[in-house]
């Protein structure tokens, strides 16, 4: 115990000094008066705390937490009510720990907190018994003490010493004494020693002893009414009778074999004949099993999964157009197309109530929302989802499941979905299909063709289940990022809805009306007006990210609002509001990722920039040709190239030569000396055609002299005889080159029909210049 000098606001004012006590926080232990007690603390705080007050000779105050899993609880944690108790004796023990016996004392309730570390160190305030109702009082001690005695003939466990010293008329001995033995949790037990009277507490233990009392004696009848009916040697029909009697003791029907019957004359009508004569064999094999062997589980297992498939259970489908755009407009920004095929299928399906068109397939790359919009469909559907990840898939048994001759066998995941969602037409999410391998075990893809079929889906047949299900009343829906890993055959049967890269205007809008209010409310700030420009969110769009998608704008996003979180709880008050600057937003995530202006700043001798498209969406490649003299006219490529992409460099190097005298290149330079081709990030794999122009240029610019122009990015396919030919993944590019700050962009003429899917914002402030042959492209970038 120590003396605190406290001071008031004004540091000027000597306040009464008030005694503290250091205090012991123990976990699974509620301390009563009286009581003798020993502990082994490990705890830093105990240990110090103990160690102190034996050197001073204090007492200390003892008090439970409320959750004894809690390593270093908060005062929140711990109750309030304890114990002050005197040391008897202390020992060190190996490894840190001490052991301490402990003479508990009068009840004390916490006043204050002094101080948290090293020890908790508290003020304490007197917590005493209030008076009883002397009449009520005496007729609680006699019910209790009669209850008492018949608990001590039926609780033969009970230490012999502790029964015949303890009596109703010893008051709080008794309280501690009883209620450490009868209760078995930390807050029934704190709950008898923080009530204010004692015949509070007498009422609680009678309580809990007439419960004990009845439960004893139920348990002392089952024993003897089991004895009676069973062998003694039959340990194992032992415990089944056991059992048997405890559930009639409760009212539960004893017999499983007659829950499965009832259950299954209930679904007569739901469950298809041949499911229904199924189900009623397997029962009757498993009235024939012993309980305890394998294959009584795997029984019991199959049947339960004839009983839980919704055979004929369905949502009712009453779909609002009005509703679904509603829902469709709420969730997503931009994606018109999409919404509108989205809303093109829905009231077709409304119309026909079928389900046989093409299943729907969500192609794009990553964090453009995909799988969100699947969401929405269901939501706007009025449908329940069920989401299956193909990612990493590579076993057919996933899709079609196990036969149940196998150890461990169970149904696929196709089947499982459809009993999680409980009805037979949710809508079923193929997440990642293009991420599915084959392997020895079979090929995944190959099962979902039988699954993705209108014409052959309603006999649907699982090895586990082994029997036929009808799933053309399931809404499929799947999702890629691209299509090229996928089966000709698969792909066949899906309808591909592409979902390309944002633009900085769609970007700032998602970032405005969904990024930022999810993240204000995840971030607990919904009190706080939280105030980002557009200014600021576009500077964190183009100098934090440079994605397709949207999903690592919203971590950033993320990112500011736990920063401002941080500062908001550090300060006094909660601010009405937080008005973010660019020169926070550099504070907060660091110094900017990405310049905001083109990848190459000068014009340079044999670089040029082209595009690509990846499953990621679009990006810029970098392509550099270096002419090293006293070679042999030999050519060599690096960057792990593919195949395509070495032909594309042998047929532009041939180009360029061909067409050397025209820009002044003398046919020596190409067998006098060698060619490197280098195509930067060395180990990402590149292949495709689309870099013809890109490889020719940078080829014609290093044999030639002239440097390109740094503003230009281009993408097309060239031929021998000089002709640009169309390329693919013209809107990715497009977004690819205006995010890395291109000012002109050189395409195909062939491409240009596909320019109406560019986004305004792009062709506004990118110059498109479409060429038909290689002489175009070198006229406009060669300087």
């Amino acid at each position: 115990m120590d003396n605190k000098v406290i001071y008031d606001a004004e540091d000027t004012q000597l306040i009464q000094p008030v005694k503290t006590y250091k205090m012991i926080a123990f976990r699974g232990k509620v301390v009563f008066p009286g009581q003798a007690v020993h502990f082994d603390l490990v705890r830093d705080k105990s240990y110090t705390a103990i160690s102190q007050a034996v050197e001073s000779g204090e007492s200390v105050f003892l008090v439970a937490q409320k959750r004894a899993t809690m390593v270093n609880p908060a005062p929140q944690d711990i109750y309030r009510v304890g114990v002050l108790a005197t040391i008897k004796q202390v020992q060190r023990l190996p490894g840190d720990a001490m052991r301490v016996v402990f003479i508990a004392g009068r009840r004390m309730q916490i006043d204050s907190y002094v101080s948290l570390n090293p020890y908790f160190e508290v003020t304490l305030k007197e917590y005493d018994y209030d008076p009883d109702e002397p009449v009520y009082f005496e007729a609680i001690k006699r019910r209790l003490d009669e209850q008492f005695k018949e608990y001590r003939r039926i609780d033969t466990k009970m230490p012999g010493d502790v029964l015949s010293s303890l009596s109703v008329d010893d008051g709080e001995k008794f309280v501690s004494t009883i209620a450490s033995y009868i209760f078995s949790s930390d807050s029934e037990k704190q709950n008898v020693l923080q009530t204010k009277t004692l015949s509070a507490q007498y009422e609680l233990i009678l309580t809990s002893l007439a419960k004990e009392t009845e439960i004893r004696a139920m348990e002392k009848r089952i024993t003897a009414r089991v004895r009676q009916n069973i062998d003694k040697n039959q340990k194992e029909y032992y415990i089944r009778e056991q059992i048997r009697v405890l559930k009639e003791e409760l009212g539960e029907d004893a017999d499983e074999i007659d829950e499965l019957r009832e259950k299954l004359r209930g679904m007569k009508d739901e469950m298809p004949q041949t499911a229904y004569e199924k189900a009623e064999k397997e029962i009757s094999r498993l009235e024939k099993m012993s309980s305890s062997t394998p294959e009584a589980s795997v029984a019991r297992s199959y049947i339960e999964l004839l009983l839980d498939m919704p055979w004929q259970k369905s949502t009712v489908d009453d779909i609002s157009l009005d509703f679904a755009r509603k829902v469709l407009a709420e969730d997503h920004y931009g994606l018109e197309k999409v919404k509108g095929r989205i809303l093109e299928y829905l009231a077709v399906f409304k119309l026909t109530q079928n389900l046989k068109a093409p299943v729907l397939c969500f192609v794009g790359p990553p964090g453009v929302g995909k799988t969100s919009i699947v969401r929405s469909i269901a939501r706007a559907a009025g449908k329940e989802l069920v989401t299956m990840s193909l990612g990493g898939i590579h076993d057919e048994a996933e899709i079609r499941g196990h036969r149940r001759t196998y150890v461990a066998a169970m149904p696929g995941r196709i089947i499982n979905g459809i009993r999680q969602a409980k009805v037979n037409n949710p809508v079923f999410l193929l997440d990642e299909i293009d991420k599915m391998t084959a392997d020895i075990h079979g090929d995944p893809a190959s099962a979902l063709l039988e699954v993705l079929d209108p014409n052959q889906n309603n006999n649907f047949k699982d090895n586990y289940l082994d029997m036929p299900f009808d799933l053309s009343k399931v809404m499929f829906v799947t999702t890629a990022n691209s299509l090229d890993p996928l089966p000709a055959a698969l792909l066949d049967r899906l309808e591909v809805i592409e979902l390309s890269g944002y633009t900085y205007e769609e970007k700032l809008q998602i970032a405005k009306r969904y990024l930022k209010p999810k993240e204000v409310k995840a971030n607990g700030l919904s009190d706080v007006k939280v105030d980002m420009s557009d200014a600021v969110i576009s500077h964190i769009i183009s100098s934090y990210t440079r994605e397709s998608g949207v999903r690592n704008l919203e971590r950033e996003i993320a990112t500011v609002m736990r920063k401002i979180a941080l500062k908001v709880v550090e300060q006094d008050q909660i601010p009405a509001s937080f008005k973010v600057s660019k020169k926070d937003i550099a504070e907060f995530l660091g110094p900017a990722k990405y310049k905001e202006t083109s990848a190459v700043e000068t014009d340079e001798v044999g670089a040029a920039t082209g595009l690509a498209w990846t499953s990621v969406g679009g990006v810029t490649l970098s392509i550099e040709a270096a002419i090293i003299s006293g070679g042999k006219g030999e050519l060599k490529l690096t960057g792990s190239l593919g195949d395509v992409m070495k032909e594309s460099c042998l047929a532009a190097l041939s180009l360029v030569r061909s067409r050397a005298a025209e820009y002044g290149v003398k046919e020596t330079a190409f067998s006098e000396n060698d060619v490197h081709l280098h195509f930067p990030e060395g180990a990402t794999p590149k292949d495709g055609p689309s870099a013809g122009i890109t490889i020719a240029t940078a080829l014609m610019s290093a044999f030639s002299k002239k440097a390109v122009a740094h503003d230009v990015a281009m993408t097309g396919e060239v031929t021998l005889r000089g002709k640009v030919l169309a390329i693919g993944g013209l809107k990715e590019k497009s977004l690819a080159a205006f995010r890395a700050g291109y000012k002109r962009l050189i395409i195909p003429k062939e491409n240009e029909k596909d320019l109406t899917d560019v986004p305004d914002e792009v062709k506004q402030k990118v110059n498109i210049i479409t060429v038909e042959n290689i002489d175009q492209v070198f006229a406009a970038v060669l300087k």
